[in-house]
């Protein structure tokens, strides 16, 4: 029993419970919603899931040093409208080339935000909120046309959508799903097995003691913004390859989502505590709610709209509730623990002398 306590953590009964209340929302609205269990309801869920899962394991990072980002929708939308803008122009930029501009502008933007927040010392709420605003605006005042048309892009971005990676039957496994799930397998280990992952919790957890400790908190922090913005710029390729038809307003409302899915998925808003895996279950929830209610007429989409921020509340309550005594209850047991493996070798020892 001891052993399981030290293995399991709050962290992963969080995630059982996810995982759990994933599978009975799908065994009901397999009992309301007619060919609910298809491939097509599949691809519905997976593909809306993929593009908040990379935005969410990007605002994670984030979370985890004790701040927020405000501004990843707008710079979805902004990546997604500007590389559209260009490819529409000039088909001769290669996927490759296509993805680094996105990388590359989302990663600037949120070198933008770091510097404030982590050298500027500004909230990051408030850092946020207002480059959200300020994206926006760059967004609307984008020079050319003010709609990308699916049409004008390169071939291989109008097919990028419908691209398969695995096939089994009628269920298919598109490549931005594929990403998607590349991205949180590669942060989750980052988080877990290097240095940096380890400093981003011990930042978040206790900051005083991470600059007692020697830490280079305001690069940590500087690093996870700029990481941030880089996978919001992911998202972005993302979402122009899935909608293609594109204006001004693309991927409002995407950082709500974001921001849910990484709070229902066990992060916690004080910091120093969230998995990419996390974040992905909260996406996971989200989308099929989403995307199930839309095929459920007894709720109409207001209370979509209101079912996400339930989520959001009841996923704060539960962590102050239940999670943090569930930390409290590990963090005494291993104390305990450590204090009798402590006194042990100590009584062995004056028994043999």
């Amino acid at each position: 029993m001891r052993s399981l306590r030290r293995s399991i953590r709050p962290e992963q009964i969080r995630e059982l419970i996810l995982v759990l209340v994933i599978l009975a929302l799908v065994l009901f609205f397999g009992t309301q919603i007619r060919d609910y269990y298809s491939g097509r309801t599949f691809i519905r869920v997976s593909t809306s899931i993929a593009i908040i899962a990379v935005v969410a394991v990007g605002e994670t990072l984030v979370f985890l040093t004790r701040n927020y980002d405000l501004s990843v929708g707008s710079i979805v939308g902004l990546t997604a409208f500007s590389v559209g803008t260009q490819l529409s122009y000039y088909h001769f930029i290669p996927p490759i080339g296509a993805v680094l501009m996105c990388v590359g502008l989302g990663a600037l933007m949120g070198a933008f935000n770091g510097l404030l927040v982590a050298y500027g010392r500004v909230p990051s709420i408030i850092v946020t909120l207002g480059t959200m605003a300020i994206y926006r605006s760059l967004l609307v005042e984008y020079p050319g046309n003010k709609i990308v048309q699916f049409n004008a892009l390169p071939g291989w971005l109008q097919e990028f959508s419908s691209v398969n990676v695995v096939k089994v039957g009628d269920f298919e496994l598109r490549l931005i799903v594929a990403i998607a799930l590349a991205v949180v397998i590669v942060f989750q280990l980052v988080l877990h097995f290097l240095p940096y992952g380890r400093r981003l919790y011990a930042v978040g957890s206790n900051p005083e003691a991470a600059r007692v400790a020697g830490f280079p908190s305001q690069r940590i922090v500087f690093l996870a913004f700029v990481l941030s913005g880089a996978l919001a710029g992911v998202a972005g390729f993302m979402f122009l390859g899935r909608f293609g038809n594109l204006t001004v307003v693309a991927a409002m409302g995407t950082e709500l989502q974001a921001i849910a899915a990484v709070v229902v998925g066990g992060a916690s808003t004080m910091g120093g505590s969230g998995t990419a895996f996390g974040s992905l279950l909260g996406a996971s929830l989200i989308g099929l709610l989403d995307q199930s209610l839309r095929r459920w007429p007894v709720i109409s989409e207001f209370w979509r709209d209101a079912v996400l921020g339930i989520l959001i509340l009841l996923a704060v309550a539960g962590d102050r509730a239940i999670i943090e005594r569930l930390r409290t209850l590990w963090a005494r047991s291993e104390l305990q623990q450590r204090s009798v493996q402590s006194i042990v070798p100590r009584g062995d020892s004056v028994h043999g002398s």
